[in-house]
């Protein structure tokens, strides 16, 4: 991609977001605000985000997950039947010729009666289906730029089985998963499965919180068994859900996901049953697993920053690399940028306005994993600048060697 091409504008001044992810996504030219918790994607940021996406999806597929995709106008009638149309504060509401609508929250509503109609024996359990779609809520407290906001972008998967253990087994499957995406995402160090409240569901559900500054939440890991657990089971119980241990450590953190075993709680509702293998009706056992790509978004970018910009992990990087030339070197650049960009996703900066420290600049504002730098000093060495965002070392490659430097740099990034 050329830069000059790019549909983007960086900013030198810092916005009054709080967070430290949203001034950056904003400065960097990742996001647009177009209200209080309503923001635009724009071409970089819309590339993290399909990264992200993509490696959800790959791992909920892992786990056995089919993709499907559910409306968001969800009719008043069904939200009726658990009860939910009056007790939850946060659906927007929509009339139109006398009939009443919701944007979906959620889609427990909307996935059970669904799922009802393909389900009669023990024979057809279980069933794993997720989306990735957008939903809205009425956030009174939108702030921290993706962090909590009024219309986002969520994944969500539902399971539906016979037995308690079948639910419990793929329930510990979701974790792994869940782990193995935030591992992905370069976060996994600093993110706790955290006990949180079951509501009307089961005694506990988890949740994984990230340790982070512009954390929200409040969260308290144990010292013997690095359990943690959030405020509310704290203010229930003094010790260790875990392993009894009293001794915690008091910790700022994001929610970047949430399991629930859902048991029967809409399964009742919407009389979503099937017959066992004595032929006796039982409801089916039901768990939902969700991630919010936006706040996982800002959470990657709330882990790995410094003082110049964000440092975007590999899998996640809108590009590999960042081609820069300065001075008189045209040439030579666009001709390792034709030779790159057939193997490697590449952001060639040939703009001719800016100075070499705008381009510098804005190179570490991006935060783009890799940035080679051709100038006419390292030309005369028949060479690039080759040098990796998280890390201040500089190497000097040959022209001739840079795919193979290149692919053994993109194994640390």
């Amino acid at each position: 991609m050329l830069q000059s091409k790019l549909f983007l504008k960086t900013k030198r001044k810092i916005s009054k977001e709080k967070a430290i992810s949203a001034r950056l996504l904003i400065r960097g030219g990742f996001i647009e605000k177009l209200a209080s918790g309503i923001y635009n994607f724009l071409p970089l940021g819309f590339l993290v985000l399909k990264k992200i996406e993509r490696i959800i999806r790959e791992e909920m597929k892992k786990i056995g997950g089919q993709e499907i995709l559910l409306a968001t106008l969800h009719p008043k009638e069904i939200w009726e039947k658990t009860g939910r149309w009056e007790k939850m504060g946060d659906l927007y509401k929509i009339k139109e010729n006398g009939s009443q609508f919701a944007l979906g929250p959620t889609h427990e509503e909307v996935i059970t009666p669904l799922v009802k109609k393909y389900i009669s024996s023990y024979k057809d359990l279980p069933v794993f289906l997720f989306q990735i779609q957008t939903k809205f809520r009425k956030e009174l407290r939108a702030k921290g730029g993706l962090l909590r906001t009024k219309e986002f972008l969520m994944k969500d998967l539902y399971s539906f089985h016979a037995t308690k253990e079948d639910l419990d087994s793929y329930y510990e499957k979701v974790k792994e998963a869940y782990f193995k995406i935030f591992e992905r995402c370069n976060i996994k160090e600093k993110t706790y499965l955290t006990f949180a409240s079951g509501g009307t569901f089961s005694k506990f559900s988890h949740e994984f919180q990230t340790i982070c500054e512009s954390g929200e939440d409040t969260i308290f890991i144990c010292q013997k068994c690095k359990q943690a657990i959030n405020k509310e089971i704290k203010l229930q119980t003094k010790s260790c859900p875990n392993c009894g241990s009293k001794k915690f450590k008091k910790e700022k953190a994001i929610e970047v996901g949430n399991i629930f075993k859902l048991m029967t709680k809409f399964s009742k509702p919407f009389e979503l049953t099937f017959l066992n293998k004595e032929g006796k009706r039982e409801y089916v056992l039901m768990g939902c697993y969700g991630i919010g790509l936006g706040r996982l978004m800002a959470t990657i970018v709330e882990v790995n920053h410094d003082k110049k910009g964000i440092i975007w992990p590999g899998e996640v990087a809108p590009f590999l690399i960042h081609l820069i030339p300065i001075g008189n070197v045209r040439k030579v650049s666009d001709k390792i940028y034709k030779n790159l960009k057939e193997k490697f996703e590449i952001l060639y900066d040939d703009r001719e306005k800016e100075s070499p420290g705008e381009k510098f600049q804005d190179a570490d504002l991006i935060g783009i994993p890799l940035r080679l730098v051709v100038s006419e000093k390292t030309l005369k060495k028949n060479s690039v600048e080759i040098k990796l965002r998280k890390e201040k070392k500089v190497k000097l490659v040959k022209i001739k060697s840079l795919k193979r430097e290149i692919e053994k740099c993109s194994k640390r990034i």
